[in-house]
């Protein structure tokens, strides 16, 4: 015992997280937003009608997303998940995720989405400063929010300051520095 007390100790270096450990705490952080954003009431149909979160193109949470949500509310709507395969058809949804796997897509899915009240959410590389809401950026082993408040600002949708003060805010947002930008959305 005397010798294992003179060993100094050995710090293990922090390996960063692996891909299924990263998805897992994107996946708490999409729970999250739900209960940061205030949601306008128009947008549900009844009451008690679900609050839908989508995943457009491949999932990449397997099922901590699922996991997450399960049994969960906001407000008196259930929140359920949907998978979409294509921006053709997202009616009903509040949240919409978009995987890497739609990035070369990604101007005609925020053309069709822009003006909607969905909160979109990538992983994406520049998301946000493509024109999406909420870009989950990977810096430094962390999980970071950049947030484009401009683009959020365009629908009736609050971000609340508890979700703005740890996030990178993307500015000098300008109509004219987005190429797919249509001010008459469809």
């Amino acid at each position: 015992l005397v010798l294992l007390g003179l060993v100094a100790p050995v710090r293990a270096q922090a390996a960063p997280p692996s891909p299924a450990r990263e998805y897992q705490i994107k996946a708490v952080f999409l729970l999250n937003f739900t209960r940061f954003v205030e949601w306008p009431p128009r947008m549900f149909a009844a009451p008690d009608a679900p609050f839908v979160i989508g995943i457009l193109g491949e999932d990449p949470f397997g099922h901590y997303l699922d996991d997450a949500v399960r049994k969960e509310f906001i407000d008196r709507h259930p929140i359920v998940l949907r998978r979409y395969h294509s921006s053709d058809d997202l009616a009903g949804c509040h949240l919409l995720f978009i995987s890497r796997s739609e990035t070369p897509r990604l101007g005609e899915i925020l053309r069709r989405v822009q003006g909607r009240d969905i909160l979109t959410v990538s992983d994406a590389p520049q998301f946000a400063a493509s024109g999406g809401m909420i870009g989950l950026v990977k810096r430094a082993d962390k999980v970071r929010l950049q947030i484009n408040l401009a683009v959020a600002k365009q629908t009736d949708l609050a971000i609340s300051s508890k979700l703005l003060r740890p996030s990178e805010i993307i500015g000098n947002w300008r109509k004219d520095t987005l190429p797919w930008f249509d001010p008459h959305p469809l």
